[in-house]
């Protein structure tokens, strides 16, 4: 595994571009003044010692010396090998809904960016823990399976979508059930499943499906996403023009918060309900109660060591440095025979 360890320092690079720009202005300039005295291969004739060609060497070298040695100052390391850590936490498994009902307006910028905003701050504030990610519309699928790679979390939390799930609809128990068999550990008190949903026409028996979870030492918290006064739901026409999805009488579907659902399942599963009006409240609320939980050791293999490997790249910095310095802008009277830099005239 490869990483920096300071890499904003890498912004530094945007320099080498701007210098590259101002030399070959320079160079335009010097053959434009050359030119104003002469046809250019006559002058340079007459200056048998000027060579024109080396300069813009002196310069790549120069340049490719300065980019490399930034590359070296931002600290490249090298994973040397993978270990295996033990520490204490708990496993939590997200399932997320992403019916299309999770469009709806009533929160801005609507349900299902809310909910991961949720899930990015629950993210945020976990430590040593690990987490996975379900999503499910008419069926639950494995987004991500349980890690301890916060960032893979976040990148596979922004694919989610109505789009990823074949089939439409509620399916919470499925999620919860998937969730039961997607832990590690068989450990009770230190698994949780977070369910994030409007909890809208479920379509199986989800507050039964979190009583089996409970009775496996499995809590099942909720968090409503959404308001009782519900919302229509966006949609796209066959020719890309917004509208909002209808039923079979033509009339607008409103999609509405089922709060007393999700409290059933969060009684249920020994767990919470919480409204996620205010993303802050909601996940401080969650991990007051995932405080309280036992953590027990858990065991995640890591790049348990970096090895510094910038003292090779400053090297071939120096190198490249080292040659520049050393080639002249005029050519030496004891090599101007030795013309690797001069271009042959053709007469």
């Amino acid at each position: 595994m490869f990483q920096f360890a300071h890499i904003e320092y890498l912004y530094l690079l945007t320099v080498i571009p701007v210098i590259a720009l101002l030399f070959l202005l320079a160079v335009f300039l010097k053959k434009k003044a050359i030119r104003s005295f002469g046809e250019y291969r006559l002058i340079s004739v007459l200056m048998p010692d000027v060579s024109f060609n080396r300069p813009v060497v002196k310069f790549v070298l120069f340049a490719l010396g300065m980019a490399i040695l930034i590359v070296g100052l931002a600290g490249p390391q090298v994973g040397s090998k993978l270990g295996d850590v033990k520490h204490k936490g708990v496993e939590l498994i997200i399932c997320l809904d992403v019916s299309n009902s999770m469009l709806a307006g009533d929160i801005q910028p609507n349900r299902l960016d809310k909910a991961k905003q949720v899930i990015s701050k629950i993210v945020d504030n976990l430590n040593n823990d690990k987490i996975g990610l379900i999503i499910f519309g008419g069926d639950a699928y494995v987004q991500l399976p349980i890690t301890t790679d916060y960032g893979a979390a976040k990148m596979f939390l922004s694919t989610a979508g109505p789009e990823a799930i074949p089939v439409q609809g509620t399916a919470i128990g499925s999620s919860i059930e998937m969730a039961m068999k997607s832990f590690t550990s068989e450990k009770d008190k230190n698994r949780a499943i977070i369910l994030i949903s409007d909890g809208e026409n479920h379509e199986d028996d989800a507050i039964e499906m979190a009583g089996e979870a409970a009775k496996k030492g499995i809590i099942v918290h909720t968090i409503g996403i959404g308001k009782p006064e519900g919302a229509p739901i966006p949609h796209k026409g066959r020719f890309g023009n917004s509208n909002f999805m209808t039923d079979n009488q033509g009339q607008v579907i409103i999609t509405k918060l089922n709060e007393t659902s999700l409290e059933q399942m969060a009684s249920s599963g020994n767990g919470i309900y919480i409204r996620a009006a205010n993303t802050q409240s909601a996940v401080k609320s969650l991990f007051d109660e995932i405080n309280k939980m036992e953590k027990t050791e858990i065991q995640a293999t890591v790049y348990s060591e970096y090895e510094e490997r910038f003292q090779y790249v400053v090297g071939l910095s120096l190198l490249f440095l080292f040659i520049e310095f050393f080639i002249l802008e005029r050519r030496n009277k004891y090599l101007k025979n030795i013309n690797i830099f001069r271009t042959k005239i053709i007469k």
